[in-house]
């Protein structure tokens, strides 16, 4: 398992990462699905609080295999092997997903989560023994995975008051690992593969968020409803999404990937990101049921459901990819500032939904469309 060149030319996703990405369709899904369901019936607090648990699970899976993937993607057949067992232990963990965000019950997707990460132990040993230059780096990796499973397999017969704390620290223990473990020696990495994969990713969740809409309004119309009584949902809705695409992908992110500090603040800082693009859609189902009523939040309590994590996303996108110097925020900087200030205004509003949905159209106009237009103009030139 020799490292990958990471100044490698043309490189791209493979098919077996994108095969591993569809199979995290299924975990985002049911995450979202249960999350819609726990705040249509009133559940705000324990909702957020178990759905950014678990979505801490499958963001943090999903990323630590791209990472490695980005290294040591030798795509042989013991590679592809372990590969599978991870996209085994994907399917397990979706199946726990429900029980875990609704009951608080994280046996099944505990146990998924370990297969997941157990299998990545496996590969950095593989790649410990083939590259002697990194291989106190991938021992680091392996030990302090290893370590940290242990730990959330005894967090199963934690007393239920301790959960929470627990929970936290063992987080915190895993954020740690890749820190530390590349302090030994850097790993080759890709600037370019890391930028596509969770732009790749971001697709997956904001898709899912059109899936989750979908079906909302579907069921609807199934009602007595009339597409009448949910058209300004269904157009917000979808100026929402197209905005928040087009604000992410409106910059080059491999360009910010110059070191492993600014590539874990990428990619940590996408937990953000994934999380709030995926509870955009479950916030529009909730507003459809409540504008049907068959919604049990107050009005505003609806309207936050989705202006929250679409504020959050822009703020988060906004964060990952400004260059102002801390402390001289530039126009564009202002300009988002204002945006998410008004998203966050829109829960008060008559139409929050489409009301959310024009802010984000302004802010693409704002910022992107001048952008890109100065770009034109400078290669005509």
């Amino acid at each position: 398992m020799v490292a990958r060149v990471a100044d490698e030319k043309h490189r791209t996703a493979t098919a077996l990462e994108l095969f591993f990405d569809l199979c995290f369709v299924v975990a985002v899904a049911q995450t979202s699905a249960a999350f819609e369901e726990e705040l249509a019936a009133g559940h705000v607090g324990g909702g957020v609080l178990g759905y950014a648990l678990v979505f801490f699970a499958i963001w943090w899976a999903w990323m630590n295999f791209t990472w490695f993937a980005s290294a040591y993607d030798t795509d042989d057949i013991p590679y592809r092997l372990l590969t599978v067992v991870q996209i085994g232990g994907a399917l397990v963990m979706s199946a726990g997903t429900a029980a875990a965000l609704q009951d608080g019950d994280y046996t099944v997707i505990t146990w998924g989560y370990v297969v997941m990460r157990l299998a990545m132990v496996s590969q950095w040993l593989r790649a410990a023994r083939s590259d002697p230059e990194r291989r106190q780096s991938c021992l680091r990796y392996a030990a302090g995975i290893l370590v940290v499973q242990t730990g959330w397999l005894a967090h199963l017969v934690v007393p239920g008051d301790l959960r929470l704390p627990a929970h936290a620290v063992l987080a915190l223990a895993e954020l740690a690992v890749p820190v530390w473990a590349e302090r030994a020696a850097n790993t080759t990495w890709h600037p370019r593969h890391i930028a596509e994969r969770f732009g790749l990713f971001t697709l997956i969740v904001l898709g899912e968020s059109i899936t989750a809409a979908a079906g909302a309004v579907r069921a609807a119309l199934d009602t007595d409803a009339t597409f009448g009584d949910i058209a300004t949902l269904v157009l917000g809705g979808t100026l929402t999404v197209c905005a928040l695409w087009w604000l992410y992908f409106a910059q080059n992110a491999s360009r910010r990937l110059g070191n492993f500090t600014t590539a874990t603040l990428w990619g940590y800082g996408h937990y953000a990101v994934f999380a709030c693009a995926a509870a955009v859609g479950a916030g529009l189902a909730v507003n459809v049921a409540q504008a049907t009523g068959h919604g049990h939040l107050t009005a505003y309590g609806a309207a936050a459901a989705y202006t929250v994590p679409v504020a959050g996303f822009v703020l988060s996108v906004w964060l990952l990819h400004r260059t102002a110097a801390a402390g001289h925020p530039t126009a564009p900087d202002v300009v988002h500032a204002l945006a998410v200030a008004a998203i966050l205004a829109a829960t008060f509003a008559p139409a929050p939904v489409l009301v959310t949905g024009v802010v984000a159209a302004l802010l693409v106009a704002a910022t992107c469309v001048p952008r890109e237009r100065g770009g034109i103009r400078a290669a005509a030139a």
